[in-house]
Protein backbone atom coordinates (compact mmCIF):
# COMPACT_ATOMS: atom_id res chain seq x y z
CA UNK A 1 0.00 0.00 0.00
CA UNK A 2 1.36 3.39 -0.97
CA UNK A 3 2.45 5.70 1.90
CA UNK A 4 0.20 8.79 1.27
CA UNK A 5 1.77 11.44 3.02
CA UNK A 6 3.95 13.80 0.51
CA UNK A 7 7.03 14.72 1.58
CA UNK A 8 7.19 18.11 0.57
CA UNK A 9 4.39 19.05 2.98
CA UNK A 10 7.09 21.04 5.24
CA UNK A 11 5.25 19.12 8.11
CA UNK A 12 6.49 16.08 6.90
CA UNK A 13 9.42 17.72 5.46
CA UNK A 14 10.68 18.76 9.04
CA UNK A 15 10.28 15.82 10.44
CA UNK A 16 11.81 13.44 7.90
CA UNK A 17 14.56 16.14 7.77
CA UNK A 18 14.55 17.94 11.19
CA UNK A 19 14.43 15.21 13.93
CA UNK A 20 17.49 14.70 15.93
CA UNK A 21 16.31 10.39 15.92
CA UNK A 22 16.80 10.37 12.21
CA UNK A 23 20.26 12.53 11.51
CA UNK A 24 21.14 10.32 9.13
CA UNK A 25 18.31 10.88 6.36
CA UNK A 26 19.39 14.68 7.61
CA UNK A 27 23.14 14.03 6.40
CA UNK A 28 22.47 12.45 3.68
CA UNK A 29 20.27 15.22 2.42
CA UNK A 30 23.12 17.93 3.01
CA UNK A 31 25.90 15.88 0.84
CA UNK A 32 24.01 15.04 -1.63
CA UNK A 33 23.13 19.09 -2.43
CA UNK A 34 27.22 20.38 -0.99
CA UNK A 35 28.82 17.45 -2.91
CA UNK A 36 32.30 17.97 -2.48
CA UNK A 37 34.89 15.41 -0.96
CA UNK A 38 34.52 16.73 2.58
CA UNK A 39 31.60 14.83 4.02
CA UNK A 40 28.93 15.96 7.24
CA UNK A 41 29.25 12.80 9.73
CA UNK A 42 27.27 14.59 12.24
CA UNK A 43 24.58 17.23 12.36
CA UNK A 44 22.47 18.64 15.38
CA UNK A 45 18.94 19.53 15.00
CA UNK A 46 18.92 23.13 16.44
CA UNK A 47 14.87 23.58 16.54
CA UNK A 48 13.36 19.94 16.23
CA UNK A 49 9.05 19.56 16.65
CA UNK A 50 7.88 19.55 20.00
CA UNK A 51 4.53 17.70 20.56
CA UNK A 52 3.31 20.64 22.91
CA UNK A 53 4.84 22.90 19.87
CA UNK A 54 2.81 21.18 17.54
CA UNK A 55 -0.47 21.41 19.80
CA UNK A 56 -0.41 24.80 20.08
CA UNK A 57 0.61 25.84 16.90
CA UNK A 58 -0.41 23.94 13.78
CA UNK A 59 0.34 27.05 11.36
CA UNK A 60 3.76 27.50 12.58
CA UNK A 61 6.30 28.09 9.45
CA UNK A 62 8.54 25.30 9.99
CA UNK A 63 11.88 24.97 8.85
CA UNK A 64 14.63 23.10 9.75
CA UNK A 65 17.91 24.30 11.38
CA UNK A 66 20.87 22.41 12.25
CA UNK A 67 24.58 22.82 12.50
CA UNK A 68 27.35 20.16 11.21
CA UNK A 69 31.05 18.66 12.73
CA UNK A 70 32.49 21.33 10.85
CA UNK A 71 30.13 24.65 12.97
CA UNK A 72 28.75 25.70 9.49
CA UNK A 73 25.05 26.46 10.25
CA UNK A 74 21.91 25.36 8.11
CA UNK A 75 18.69 26.93 7.49
CA UNK A 76 16.87 24.12 5.36
CA UNK A 77 13.14 24.50 3.71
CA UNK A 78 10.32 23.62 1.87
CA UNK A 79 8.03 25.81 -0.66
CA UNK A 80 5.55 24.50 -2.63
CA UNK A 81 5.14 28.12 -5.08
CA UNK A 82 7.34 30.63 -5.84
CA UNK A 83 6.31 33.12 -2.84
CA UNK A 84 6.82 37.16 -3.36
CA UNK A 85 10.70 37.73 -1.46
CA UNK A 86 11.39 34.14 -1.40
CA UNK A 87 15.03 35.00 -2.89
CA UNK A 88 15.20 37.91 -0.21
CA UNK A 89 14.19 36.17 2.85
CA UNK A 90 16.48 33.31 2.17
CA UNK A 91 19.50 35.78 1.75
CA UNK A 92 18.22 36.62 4.72
CA UNK A 93 18.25 34.05 6.77
CA UNK A 94 21.35 33.01 5.95
CA UNK A 95 22.90 36.33 7.07
CA UNK A 96 21.11 36.05 10.30
CA UNK A 97 22.52 32.31 11.01
CA UNK A 98 26.17 34.51 10.28
CA UNK A 99 25.38 37.64 11.69
CA UNK A 100 24.16 36.08 14.70
CA UNK A 101 27.25 34.17 15.51
CA UNK A 102 29.43 37.33 16.51
CA UNK A 103 29.14 37.50 20.68
CA UNK A 104 30.78 40.29 22.68
CA UNK A 105 34.98 39.30 22.46
CA UNK A 106 34.66 37.16 18.91
CA UNK A 107 36.81 37.15 16.15
CA UNK A 108 35.43 37.33 12.73
CA UNK A 109 37.97 34.22 11.79
CA UNK A 110 35.57 32.56 14.07
CA UNK A 111 32.49 32.67 12.15
CA UNK A 112 31.21 29.81 10.68
CA UNK A 113 29.78 29.30 6.83
CA UNK A 114 25.24 30.20 6.85
CA UNK A 115 23.84 28.17 4.36
CA UNK A 116 20.09 28.18 3.43
CA UNK A 117 18.69 25.47 0.96
CA UNK A 118 15.20 25.23 -0.32
CA UNK A 119 13.61 22.52 -2.13
CA UNK A 120 10.80 24.10 -3.61
CA UNK A 121 8.11 22.50 -6.02
CA UNK A 122 8.37 25.44 -8.33
CA UNK A 123 10.41 27.38 -11.00
CA UNK A 124 12.39 30.30 -9.99
CA UNK A 125 14.94 30.31 -12.51
CA UNK A 126 13.12 28.72 -15.58
CA UNK A 127 15.54 29.65 -18.23
CA UNK A 128 17.71 27.22 -16.76
CA UNK A 129 17.72 23.40 -17.17
CA UNK A 130 20.21 23.19 -13.27
CA UNK A 131 17.75 21.01 -10.95
CA UNK A 132 20.09 22.20 -8.26
CA UNK A 133 21.50 25.95 -8.53
CA UNK A 134 24.44 27.34 -6.06
CA UNK A 135 24.70 31.20 -5.37
CA UNK A 136 27.84 32.44 -3.30
CA UNK A 137 29.63 35.40 -3.33
CA UNK A 138 31.75 35.39 -6.32
CA UNK A 139 33.12 38.19 -8.72
CA UNK A 140 31.23 37.09 -12.06
CA UNK A 141 34.26 38.71 -14.40
CA UNK A 142 36.66 36.83 -13.13
CA UNK A 143 34.91 34.51 -10.94
CA UNK A 144 36.99 35.36 -7.83
CA UNK A 145 36.01 34.11 -4.68
CA UNK A 146 35.26 36.80 -1.91
CA UNK A 147 33.94 33.88 0.75
CA UNK A 148 31.97 30.83 0.50
CA UNK A 149 30.61 31.63 4.37
CA UNK A 150 27.00 32.47 2.80
CA UNK A 151 25.56 30.38 0.13
CA UNK A 152 21.89 29.84 -0.76
CA UNK A 153 20.89 26.98 -2.72
CA UNK A 154 17.70 25.87 -4.50
CA UNK A 155 16.32 22.61 -5.09
CA UNK A 156 13.86 22.96 -8.07
CA UNK A 157 11.73 19.75 -8.33
CA UNK A 158 9.46 20.77 -11.36
CA UNK A 159 13.09 20.49 -13.23
CA UNK A 160 13.53 17.13 -12.29
CA UNK A 161 10.62 14.99 -14.86
CA UNK A 162 11.60 11.54 -15.36
CA UNK A 163 9.12 9.06 -14.77
CA UNK A 164 11.58 6.53 -14.05
CA UNK A 165 14.92 7.06 -12.16
CA UNK A 166 18.12 6.52 -14.51
CA UNK A 167 20.74 4.06 -14.03
CA UNK A 168 23.68 5.97 -12.48
CA UNK A 169 21.35 8.92 -10.94
CA UNK A 170 22.96 10.84 -8.41
CA UNK A 171 22.27 11.31 -4.30
CA UNK A 172 20.49 14.70 -5.34
CA UNK A 173 18.48 13.05 -8.29
CA UNK A 174 17.18 10.67 -6.09
CA UNK A 175 16.29 12.82 -3.57
CA UNK A 176 13.87 15.07 -6.24
CA UNK A 177 12.78 11.67 -7.09
CA UNK A 178 11.60 10.97 -3.62
CA UNK A 179 10.07 14.21 -2.90
CA UNK A 180 8.24 13.56 -6.33
CA UNK A 181 7.63 10.38 -6.02
CA UNK A 182 7.51 9.01 -2.30
CA UNK A 183 3.63 9.51 -1.51
CA UNK A 184 2.98 7.06 -4.36
CA UNK A 185 5.18 4.26 -3.42
CA UNK A 186 5.36 1.68 -0.56
CA UNK A 187 8.13 1.53 1.56
CA UNK A 188 9.48 -1.96 -0.21
CA UNK A 189 9.54 0.08 -3.62
CA UNK A 190 11.54 2.88 -2.52
CA UNK A 191 13.86 0.30 -0.81
CA UNK A 192 14.23 -1.53 -4.08
CA UNK A 193 14.52 1.42 -6.75
CA UNK A 194 16.72 4.00 -4.41
CA UNK A 195 19.32 1.48 -3.36
CA UNK A 196 20.12 3.76 -0.03
CA UNK A 197 18.80 2.23 3.68
CA UNK A 198 18.69 6.57 3.91
CA UNK A 199 15.35 6.67 1.54
CA UNK A 200 13.92 3.82 3.45
CA UNK A 201 14.14 5.12 6.93
CA UNK A 202 12.82 8.45 5.56
CA UNK A 203 9.95 6.94 4.02
CA UNK A 204 9.59 5.17 7.56
CA UNK A 205 9.26 8.95 8.98
CA UNK A 206 6.53 9.11 6.31
CA UNK A 207 4.66 5.91 7.73
CA UNK A 208 5.12 6.86 10.87
CA UNK A 209 3.01 10.30 10.01
CA UNK A 210 0.29 8.12 8.47
CA UNK A 211 -0.45 5.62 11.24
CA UNK A 212 -0.72 8.76 14.13
CA UNK A 213 -3.27 10.53 14.54
CA UNK A 214 -1.97 13.56 16.14
CA UNK A 215 0.64 13.40 13.35
CA UNK A 216 -1.93 12.87 10.59
CA UNK A 217 -3.81 15.50 12.38
CA UNK A 218 -0.89 17.67 11.85
CA UNK A 219 -0.25 16.93 8.48
CA UNK A 220 -3.29 17.37 7.04
CA UNK A 221 -3.74 20.57 8.62
CA UNK A 222 -0.40 21.87 6.80
CA UNK A 223 -1.85 20.60 3.50
CA UNK A 224 -4.68 22.25 3.38
CA UNK A 225 -2.57 25.63 4.62
CA UNK A 226 -0.46 25.60 2.18
CA UNK A 227 -3.10 24.69 -0.83
CA UNK A 228 -5.39 27.76 0.49
CA UNK A 229 -1.61 30.08 0.39
CA UNK A 230 -1.04 28.98 -3.14
CA UNK A 231 -4.78 29.34 -3.70
CA UNK A 232 -4.72 33.11 -2.65
CA UNK A 233 -1.20 33.60 -4.46
CA UNK A 234 -2.74 32.40 -7.81
CA UNK A 235 -5.53 34.43 -6.80
CA UNK A 236 -3.86 37.32 -6.07
CA UNK A 237 -1.54 37.05 -9.25
CA UNK A 238 -4.64 36.41 -11.74
CA UNK A 239 -6.25 39.66 -10.09
CA UNK A 240 -3.11 41.73 -10.68
CA UNK A 241 -3.23 40.07 -14.45
CA UNK A 242 -7.02 41.21 -14.30
CA UNK A 243 -6.41 44.63 -13.38
CA UNK A 244 -3.23 45.56 -15.85
CA UNK A 245 -5.22 43.85 -18.76
CA UNK A 246 -8.50 46.57 -17.44
CA UNK A 247 -5.72 48.97 -17.06
CA UNK A 248 -4.46 48.50 -20.29
CA UNK A 249 -7.73 48.53 -22.30
CA UNK A 250 -8.93 51.75 -20.38
CA UNK A 251 -5.47 53.17 -21.32
CA UNK A 252 -6.06 52.31 -25.02
CA UNK A 253 -9.53 53.96 -25.34
CA UNK A 254 -8.76 56.84 -23.56
CA UNK A 255 -5.74 57.05 -26.67
CA UNK A 256 -7.99 55.67 -28.81
CA UNK A 257 -10.79 58.95 -27.94
CA UNK A 258 -7.66 61.46 -27.80
CA UNK A 259 -6.26 60.10 -31.08
CA UNK A 260 -9.80 60.62 -32.59
CA UNK A 261 -10.32 63.98 -31.21
CA UNK A 262 -6.64 65.20 -32.64
CA UNK A 263 -7.17 63.70 -36.02
CA UNK A 264 -10.89 65.29 -35.92
CA UNK A 265 -9.53 68.56 -35.21
CA UNK A 266 -6.85 68.46 -37.76
CA UNK A 267 -9.33 67.37 -40.46
CA UNK A 268 -10.95 70.86 -39.00
CA UNK A 269 -8.02 73.33 -39.61
CA UNK A 270 -7.50 71.72 -42.62
CA UNK A 271 -10.40 72.74 -43.91
CA UNK A 272 -10.72 76.20 -42.61
CA UNK A 273 -7.38 76.56 -43.78
CA UNK A 274 -8.49 75.77 -47.52
CA UNK A 275 -6.57 72.55 -47.41
CA UNK A 276 -7.37 69.18 -48.59
CA UNK A 277 -8.65 67.43 -45.54
CA UNK A 278 -5.99 64.36 -45.11
CA UNK A 279 -7.54 60.74 -45.22
CA UNK A 280 -8.67 58.68 -42.08
CA UNK A 281 -6.80 56.01 -42.71
CA UNK A 282 -3.66 58.25 -43.29
CA UNK A 283 -4.06 60.23 -39.98
CA UNK A 284 -4.24 56.49 -38.06
CA UNK A 285 -0.46 55.72 -38.95
CA UNK A 286 0.39 58.63 -36.83
CA UNK A 287 0.70 58.47 -33.44
CA UNK A 288 -0.61 60.44 -30.67
CA UNK A 289 2.70 63.07 -30.32
CA UNK A 290 2.27 63.12 -34.15
CA UNK A 291 -0.99 64.07 -34.28
CA UNK A 292 -0.80 66.89 -31.82
CA UNK A 293 2.10 67.85 -33.18
CA UNK A 294 0.39 68.38 -36.74
CA UNK A 295 -2.61 70.14 -34.99
CA UNK A 296 0.24 72.59 -33.66
CA UNK A 297 1.14 73.41 -36.69
CA UNK A 298 -1.93 73.91 -38.40
CA UNK A 299 -3.21 75.75 -35.87
CA UNK A 300 0.02 78.08 -36.30
CA UNK A 301 -0.92 78.99 -39.86
CA UNK A 302 -4.34 79.36 -38.74
CA UNK A 303 -3.14 81.89 -36.32
CA UNK A 304 -0.63 83.89 -39.12
CA UNK A 305 -3.68 84.27 -41.72
CA UNK A 306 -6.00 86.26 -38.67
Amino acid sequence: MAIGIDPTVDFAFKKMLGSPEHTRVTIHFLNAVLGGVSRITHVEILNPILDQEAEDDKLSILDVRAQDDRGRWFNIEMQTANQPGLRQRLAYYAASLYVGQMHLGDDYHDLRPAISICVIDALLFPSVPDLHLDFRLRNGRHDLVLTDDLQVHFLELPKYNHPHLPAGATALEKWAYFFRNASRMTPEEIGRLLADPVFLEAAGVLEMIAQSPQEREMYEARLKFERDQNWRIKAARDEGRAEGLEEGVAKGIEQGIERGELSGRIRVLQSLLGLPESPLSELAGLDAKQLAHLATQLQGQLRDRR
